[in-house]
Protein backbone atom coordinates (compact mmCIF):
# COMPACT_ATOMS: atom_id res chain seq x y z
CA UNK A 1 0.00 0.00 0.00
CA UNK A 2 1.32 3.63 -1.05
CA UNK A 3 1.11 6.16 1.90
CA UNK A 4 -1.37 8.86 0.84
CA UNK A 5 -0.48 12.79 2.27
CA UNK A 6 -4.38 13.63 3.19
CA UNK A 7 -5.39 16.99 4.69
CA UNK A 8 -8.29 17.52 7.28
CA UNK A 9 -10.43 20.10 7.16
CA UNK A 10 -12.00 21.01 10.80
CA UNK A 11 -12.58 24.04 12.96
CA UNK A 12 -13.95 24.99 16.23
CA UNK A 13 -16.69 22.94 16.99
CA UNK A 14 -16.14 20.47 14.59
CA UNK A 15 -18.05 17.29 15.83
CA UNK A 16 -15.17 15.32 17.83
CA UNK A 17 -15.67 11.75 16.64
CA UNK A 18 -15.98 13.23 13.24
CA UNK A 19 -12.64 14.72 13.60
CA UNK A 20 -10.99 12.15 15.66
CA UNK A 21 -11.66 8.84 14.49
CA UNK A 22 -10.61 9.90 10.89
CA UNK A 23 -7.47 11.30 11.63
CA UNK A 24 -6.59 8.94 13.70
CA UNK A 25 -8.24 5.70 12.17
CA UNK A 26 -6.28 7.52 8.90
CA UNK A 27 -3.16 7.62 10.18
CA UNK A 28 -2.80 4.22 12.23
CA UNK A 29 -3.16 2.42 8.80
CA UNK A 30 -0.01 4.23 7.71
CA UNK A 31 -1.32 7.57 5.83
CA UNK A 32 -0.05 11.02 6.68
CA UNK A 33 -2.65 13.35 7.71
CA UNK A 34 -2.83 17.12 8.10
CA UNK A 35 -5.20 18.63 9.97
CA UNK A 36 -5.76 22.09 9.46
CA UNK A 37 -8.30 24.91 10.56
CA UNK A 38 -8.24 28.60 8.78
CA UNK A 39 -5.94 31.37 11.03
CA UNK A 40 -4.56 28.50 13.30
CA UNK A 41 -1.53 27.08 12.98
CA UNK A 42 -0.06 23.63 13.85
CA UNK A 43 -0.21 23.06 18.01
CA UNK A 44 -2.80 25.10 18.47
CA UNK A 45 -6.44 23.27 19.06
CA UNK A 46 -9.31 23.71 18.14
CA UNK A 47 -12.60 22.93 20.21
CA UNK A 48 -14.73 20.32 19.16
CA UNK A 49 -18.69 19.68 20.29
CA UNK A 50 -20.11 15.83 20.83
CA UNK A 51 -23.50 15.64 18.59
CA UNK A 52 -25.71 12.70 20.07
CA UNK A 53 -28.76 11.74 19.31
CA UNK A 54 -31.03 11.39 21.89
CA UNK A 55 -35.01 11.50 20.44
CA UNK A 56 -34.81 15.03 20.40
CA UNK A 57 -35.83 16.83 16.75
CA UNK A 58 -32.56 17.69 16.26
CA UNK A 59 -29.18 16.24 17.63
CA UNK A 60 -28.02 17.67 21.26
CA UNK A 61 -24.48 19.77 21.48
CA UNK A 62 -22.39 19.07 24.37
CA UNK A 63 -18.43 20.08 24.78
CA UNK A 64 -15.75 18.21 23.33
CA UNK A 65 -12.19 17.38 23.38
CA UNK A 66 -9.59 20.50 22.50
CA UNK A 67 -7.96 18.44 19.06
CA UNK A 68 -4.54 19.91 18.65
CA UNK A 69 -3.70 20.62 14.86
CA UNK A 70 -0.63 19.54 13.60
CA UNK A 71 -0.25 21.81 10.31
CA UNK A 72 -0.60 25.05 9.90
CA UNK A 73 -3.90 26.14 7.48
CA UNK A 74 -2.07 29.42 5.69
CA UNK A 75 1.08 27.11 4.48
CA UNK A 76 -1.37 24.43 2.75
CA UNK A 77 -1.31 23.78 -1.09
CA UNK A 78 -4.26 21.24 -2.62
CA UNK A 79 -1.58 19.74 -5.03
CA UNK A 80 0.79 18.77 -1.91
CA UNK A 81 -2.23 16.18 -1.02
CA UNK A 82 -3.67 13.39 -2.36
CA UNK A 83 -7.04 13.72 -0.51
CA UNK A 84 -9.25 15.42 1.38
CA UNK A 85 -11.41 14.76 4.60
CA UNK A 86 -14.30 17.49 6.08
CA UNK A 87 -15.17 17.04 9.23
CA UNK A 88 -18.78 18.15 10.21
CA UNK A 89 -20.34 19.88 12.82
CA UNK A 90 -20.98 23.93 13.40
CA UNK A 91 -17.29 24.19 12.10
CA UNK A 92 -18.36 24.28 8.91
CA UNK A 93 -20.88 26.95 8.69
CA UNK A 94 -18.01 29.62 8.70
CA UNK A 95 -15.15 27.66 6.93
CA UNK A 96 -17.48 27.61 4.12
CA UNK A 97 -17.37 31.54 4.15
CA UNK A 98 -13.37 31.54 3.86
CA UNK A 99 -12.70 32.30 0.22
CA UNK A 100 -9.12 30.14 0.79
CA UNK A 101 -11.65 26.99 1.72
CA UNK A 102 -13.13 26.72 -0.84
CA UNK A 103 -10.39 27.30 -3.61
CA UNK A 104 -9.16 24.41 -1.68
CA UNK A 105 -11.78 22.16 -1.96
CA UNK A 106 -12.51 23.16 -6.07
CA UNK A 107 -8.84 21.83 -5.92
CA UNK A 108 -9.43 18.02 -5.13
CA UNK A 109 -12.45 18.49 -7.64
CA UNK A 110 -10.80 19.95 -10.41
CA UNK A 111 -8.05 17.34 -10.01
CA UNK A 112 -10.20 14.54 -9.41
CA UNK A 113 -8.79 13.19 -6.28
CA UNK A 114 -10.90 11.44 -3.62
CA UNK A 115 -12.72 13.93 -1.05
CA UNK A 116 -14.78 12.47 1.94
CA UNK A 117 -17.12 14.54 3.92
CA UNK A 118 -19.68 14.14 6.87
CA UNK A 119 -22.67 15.66 8.27
CA UNK A 120 -22.46 18.99 7.88
CA UNK A 121 -18.99 18.95 5.88
CA UNK A 122 -21.28 18.96 3.03
CA UNK A 123 -21.91 22.61 3.41
CA UNK A 124 -18.20 23.76 2.16
CA UNK A 125 -19.21 20.99 -0.68
CA UNK A 126 -22.15 23.15 -1.45
CA UNK A 127 -20.73 26.80 -1.16
CA UNK A 128 -17.75 25.64 -3.18
CA UNK A 129 -19.72 24.76 -6.06
CA UNK A 130 -18.64 21.05 -6.33
CA UNK A 131 -21.85 18.71 -5.81
CA UNK A 132 -23.65 20.13 -9.25
CA UNK A 133 -24.55 16.65 -10.75
CA UNK A 134 -23.01 14.52 -7.84
CA UNK A 135 -25.04 12.22 -6.06
CA UNK A 136 -24.18 12.82 -1.96
CA UNK A 137 -25.81 12.57 1.28
CA UNK A 138 -25.46 14.26 4.57
CA UNK A 139 -27.10 15.14 7.75
CA UNK A 140 -30.99 16.19 6.52
CA UNK A 141 -31.01 19.37 7.57
CA UNK A 142 -28.33 20.12 5.45
CA UNK A 143 -30.46 18.37 2.07
CA UNK A 144 -31.79 21.79 0.87
CA UNK A 145 -28.48 22.99 0.32
CA UNK A 146 -27.18 20.00 -1.67
CA UNK A 147 -30.48 20.30 -3.79
CA UNK A 148 -30.31 23.96 -4.22
CA UNK A 149 -26.59 23.08 -5.28
CA UNK A 150 -27.34 20.79 -8.09
CA UNK A 151 -26.68 17.78 -6.22
CA UNK A 152 -28.82 14.49 -5.77
CA UNK A 153 -29.39 14.28 -1.84
CA UNK A 154 -29.75 10.38 -1.08
CA UNK A 155 -31.08 9.78 1.89
CA UNK A 156 -29.60 6.70 3.88
CA UNK A 157 -29.67 5.32 7.46
CA UNK A 158 -27.56 7.10 9.80
CA UNK A 159 -25.16 4.21 9.30
CA UNK A 160 -24.63 4.06 5.68
CA UNK A 161 -22.40 5.91 2.99
CA UNK A 162 -22.61 7.32 -0.18
CA UNK A 163 -20.09 7.00 -2.88
CA UNK A 164 -20.27 9.07 -6.25
CA UNK A 165 -16.57 8.52 -7.95
CA UNK A 166 -13.98 10.15 -5.50
CA UNK A 167 -16.81 11.28 -3.56
CA UNK A 168 -17.44 9.47 -0.25
CA UNK A 169 -20.19 10.96 2.28
CA UNK A 170 -22.13 10.32 5.34
CA UNK A 171 -24.99 11.81 7.19
CA UNK A 172 -23.19 11.74 10.52
CA UNK A 173 -20.44 9.89 12.54
CA UNK A 174 -22.43 6.63 13.16
CA UNK A 175 -21.76 5.72 9.75
CA UNK A 176 -17.57 5.85 10.03
CA UNK A 177 -17.07 2.30 9.42
CA UNK A 178 -19.12 2.20 6.15
CA UNK A 179 -17.91 5.93 5.42
CA UNK A 180 -14.10 5.37 6.31
CA UNK A 181 -14.13 1.74 4.72
CA UNK A 182 -15.65 3.69 1.38
CA UNK A 183 -12.84 5.98 1.41
CA UNK A 184 -10.08 3.62 2.07
CA UNK A 185 -11.12 1.95 -1.38
CA UNK A 186 -11.28 4.83 -3.41
CA UNK A 187 -7.83 5.75 -1.73
CA UNK A 188 -7.30 2.36 -3.21
CA UNK A 189 -6.34 1.69 0.46
CA UNK A 190 -6.18 -2.21 1.19
CA UNK A 191 -6.17 -3.77 4.80
CA UNK A 192 -5.58 -7.60 4.94
CA UNK A 193 -5.99 -9.50 7.68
Amino acid sequence: MAQKKILLLTGDYAEDYETMVPFQMLQMIGHEVHAVCPDKAAGEKIKTAIHDFEGDQTYSEKPGHGFVLNATFADVSGADYDALVIAGGRAPEYLRLNKHVLELTRHFFTENKPVAAVCHGIQILTAADVVRGKKLTAYPAVAPEVTAAGGTYVSVNVYEAVVDGNLVTAPAWPAHPQWIAAFLQVLGTSITL
